[in-house]
């Protein structure tokens, strides 16, 4: 059975222990604030606040308190996925108090040898050699850290997400409607998450956990599209402070695997996993780098992924 035939019930228990331990063993030394005063949370693909793959429940760049309006950050990010397929992104994010945050990312995927298989195997010439996901960001903290005076009480945030890939119907027209086929249906589709985080500070290291569940119809992330059917699926990650600047962190979020096999071109998605790890410049800026294990990605697997980013708060 792989990883992402587990039910969530399954897949959160031993997560459930770790996590209820830490919060209670540790319940007078955990701070109740997130590290505000640092350029952190950096933004994640999707253009929210998190790591590389997977959301968190902090904001990027709050307000200071009192104010209302944050300043803007603006981040860049490059992952290479080998066989000459890679992505490249823009994002930026807005906070409005420390209760919302309106995000933005441009996600290109380049798709590699991969027109050149289907013309090689089928005879068809696909016009579009990338596919562009525009993803917009809403999220509402629902419950601030530390909240009704207990100290082990985590963040949680809500998301809506919508997610709108441009160049996929083009592909599809191209391929005589052959997406479909394999329940590839849409070009658009809308995410909802709810993310809950704890920065803990009784270990050794400070320690930031993230625990996110995904309700989603995108099929890798809606680079190749949208199924008509809706999961839910489970992701998360950890983070540690080895100094007050450097950052290593891993992360997994699983995929719901909604279409079908398309022999000999690609096949279903697979979870995906990371490493990555950060440094922090100064209070402005922070860079970052990961390596992934993606799985099957198209017509190759993806599992020796890098990638390099960068993230500005104004």
């Amino acid at each position: 059975m792989t990883m992402s035939n587990l039910n969530i019930r399954t897949l959160n228990i031993p997560a459930t222990i770790i996590i209820s331990f830490l919060f209670f063993a540790c319940t007078q030394k955990i701070f109740a604030a997130s590290p505000g005063s640092l350029p952190l949370p950096i933004h994640a693909a999707e253009g929210v606040g998190g790591l590389w793959l997977t959301h968190s429940a902090y904001f990027v760049n709050p307000p200071a308190d009192g104010k209302i309006m944050g300043k803007p950050s603006i981040g860049a990010m490059y992952v290479n996925l080998g066989h000459e397929r890679y992505l490249d992104l823009f994002s930026v994010t807005q906070a409005i108090g420390n209760r919302v945050e309106l995000g933005y990312s441009c996600v290109r995927a380049h798709l590699g040898d991969l027109p050149q298989k289907i013309e090689r195997t089928t005879g068809i010439e696909i016009r579009d050699h990338n596919t562009i996901m525009h993803n917009f960001n809403g999220r509402f903290a629902i419950l601030q850290e530390g909240g009704f005076g207990l100290s082990w009480i985590p963040r949680i945030a809500i998301g809506v997400h919508y997610k709108y890939n441009s160049e996929i119907n083009s592909i599809n027209d191209d391929l005589g409607g052959a997406l479909e086929t394999i329940h590839l249906k849409d070009n658009d589709g809308w995410d909802f998450t709810i993310y809950t985080s704890k920065t803990i500070t009784c270990l050794p290291k400070i320690v930031f956990i993230s625990l996110g569940v995904r309700s989603t119809k995108g099929a890798q992330a809606g680079l190749i599209g949208f199924t008509d059917k809706r999961r839910i699926v489970a992701e998360g990650s950890v983070g540690i402070f080895l100094s007050k600047s450097f950052i290593v962190g891993a992360e997994y979020r699983q995929k719901p695997d909604q279409f079908d096999d398309a022999p000999g071109l690609f096949k279903g998605e697979d979870d995906w996993w990371a490493l990555s790890i950060g440094y922090i410049i100064n209070n402005n800026m922070t860079i970052g780098g990961g390596w992934g294990h993606f799985g099957d990605v198209l017509n190759h697997k993806a599992n020796s992924s890098w990638g390099a980013g960068v993230k500005w708060e104004f």
